[in-house]
């Protein structure tokens, strides 16, 4: 026996059926990826890379990927430098997407371009950048500033007594200009400030602390 063709009230009430998929796909939540620039290899520590730096018995780079994941971004992507190779060998990264910057030694500038490259492609909306060297930032604080994306074209920073600190979301839109303007240690800055009248500010001081690891005094805050 030949199928029975659908009548064309049958055909409607299939299709009704089939939009709610169709309304879910749209209304799904936009990709906001992790990026944790993790290349510095502690000059003013004496050379200990900051990624491999003991944070709670484990490298100083297995917290900062928890805090970006606990928050809600993902897919995570790590750009590593200094000691890269160690790096891999002895921090858990599963689950994340790692990168080496050859260049790390010129700076976070261009830790971030390879970084932003590294996200071509995964179809994320934006990415909230995170340094590895700043343990006292944890998911809150991170969570905070995911949430004030609205579309590509948007840029957060987090702030503490109303002063920009990280981490910091970028839209797609303006990873281009970015990659173009990312050198040395400045990183994003030359954007932000060319842009200040469109950031968005997100307080955090009431659940984060955003110091860096960055002399050996500083060590003791990993204590």
């Amino acid at each position: 026996m030949s199928p029975r063709s659908s009548t064309p009230d049958e055909h409607r009430h299939q299709q009704q059926h089939r939009q709610p998929a169709a309304a879910a796909d749209r209304s799904a939540p936009p990709v906001i990826a992790g990026l944790l620039l993790a290349a510095g290899g502690g000059r003013r520590l004496g050379g200990r890379p900051k990624a491999l730096l003991t944070y709670r018995g484990r490298p100083l780079v297995e917290n900062a990927v928890r805090v970006l994941r606990e928050a809600g971004c993902g897919p995570l992507h790590v750009v590593l430098g200094a000691s890269a190779a160690e790096v891999r060998e002895r921090a858990d990264l599963s689950g994340c997407v790692v990168t080496d910057n050859p260049d790390w030694a010129e700076g976070m500038g261009s830790s971030l371009r390879v970084g932003l490259a590294s996200l071509a492609g995964t179809g994320a909306r934006a990415a909230l950048v995170s340094l590895v060297d700043q343990p006292g930032i944890g998911p809150e604080a991170v969570a905070r500033v995911r949430a004030a994306y609205r579309s590509p074209a948007s840029l957060v920073a987090a702030a503490y007594e109303g002063e920009r600190g990280h981490p910091v979301l970028f839209g797609s839109d303006r990873w281009p200009d970015i990659v173009a303007t990312a050198t040395g240690d400045r990183g994003a800055r030359v954007h932000l400030t060319n842009h200040a009248a469109e950031l968005t500010l997100v307080e955090c001081g009431d659940v984060a602390e955003a110091f860096d690891i960055d002399t050996p005094p500083d060590l003791a805050r990993l204590a």
